[in-house]
């Protein structure tokens, strides 16, 4: 008894060490990490939205996304005996990406084979004795049923046999590899995350004034931020038939991406679409955008305090954004300084 006592103090004296490290750990981290003290008052310039004349080619901001996006897994289950491509690797329709082990498959697939064997020389055999009434009809169907068995059960294995090559169904780059050689796997397990980006797609949200503009099979330029005024060449695909909250509308066009001027999925963009009319709306400098293109936000400065401010955004030229709601004339925005700011930062304006 006195030894179990003993023991249970020793390990109850160990946990509070251990809390107390932890503690102790955790205190050291927090002196490390860099917090910007939210009382701190942050020098920024703003500037109050005004009207902008946009010209006849309207262009509407969005973001890139990969054309083709899969996760490519297992149709079957089995031990994974060969990795084929690294994260990173370019592969091509119909390439090998990975095989499992197959023996067991080959096995049976020889021993129905010998079986299909023997079952066609008995045929033969009966249809010999079969002329000779020596056998019944019966037992000649029987040996034929037989082998029309033995022959679908041999292309479900092949079928199977199959399936243990894993093989990629586009072109495309590696981008995550999800399983290691040597790992036990079950079938629809996912191996390798597999993304095309030869096309991109450029999805955008359009006010519902200028929504009849665009049509399925349009052609289109396009622009990425990072190539600045270098185009690239798209066309329409998807036209949205439901308005969001906002009554603005999904469009979606498939743009040619470039070796040159490369566009990677998650960047932002613009695209371009030629008008008959000039647009004159209210607008923001574009480089107060603190948000994406999918969600513009940026910071209105409001007795002393910087608010992150979600809004609509409409179209733009490059240089300026069409406010479709959610700011106003009077409202004070931040366009310089938004890198040191947080929601409700002090600020004091140049």
């Amino acid at each position: 008894m006195k030894r179990i006592l003993i023991i249970s103090l020793f390990a109850a004296a160990i946990i509070v060490f251990a809390a107390v490290k932890l503690m102790s750990n955790k205190e050291e981290a927090a002196t490390k990490i860099f917090e910007r003290d939210p009382s701190t008052t942050v020098l920024v310039e703003v500037s109050k939205p005004a009207f902008h004349t946009f010209e006849s080619s309207l262009s509407f901001l969005g973001a890139f996304e990969a054309n083709l996006q899969n996760f490519i897994a297992s149709e079957t289950g089995g031990k994974l005996v060969s990795i084929n491509v690294k994260e990173g690797d370019q592969v091509q329709e119909g390439q090998v990406i990975a095989k499992l082990d197959d023996e067991m498959i080959l096995l049976q697939i020889e021993t129905v084979q010998l079986n299909i064997n023997q079952v066609k020389n008995d045929l033969e055999r009966l249809s010999s004795l079969k002329k000779e009434n020596i056998v019944t009809n019966s037992e000649f169907e029987k040996a034929d049923l037989g082998l029309k068995t033995a022959e679908i059960q041999l292309k479900q294995l092949q079928k199977q046999l199959k399936a243990t090559t894993i093989r990629a169904p586009f072109k495309g780059i590696i981008s995550k590899k999800l399983v290691d050689l040597g790992s036990m796997i079950a079938a629809g397990t996912p191996v390798v995350e597999l993304v095309d980006i030869s096309t991109l797609k450029l999805s955008i949200s359009v006010p519902e004034r200028d929504i009849l503009k665009f049509i399925i099979g349009q052609k289109i330029t396009a622009k990425a931020d990072i190539h600045g005024s270098k185009t690239f060449e798209g066309v329409i695909k998807v036209v949205g038939i439901q308005a969001d909250a906002a009554h603005n509308y999904k469009v979606q066009a498939l743009v040619t991406n470039s070796k040159e001027y490369r566009i990677l999925a998650g960047m932002y963009g613009s695209l371009s679409l030629a008008n008959s009319t000039s647009v004159n709306a209210l607008s923001i400098s574009r480089k107060a955008l603190v948000g994406s293109s999918k969600n513009p936000q940026v910071y209105v400065t409001k007795n002393g305090k910087a608010i992150l401010t979600n809004f609509n955004a409409g179209t733009s030229d490059g240089e300026f954004i069409e406010i479709i709601s959610g700011l106003t004339a009077a409202d004070e925005i931040v366009t310089k300084g938004q890198v040191n700011l947080q929601n409700n930062s002090n600020v004091k304006t140049k």
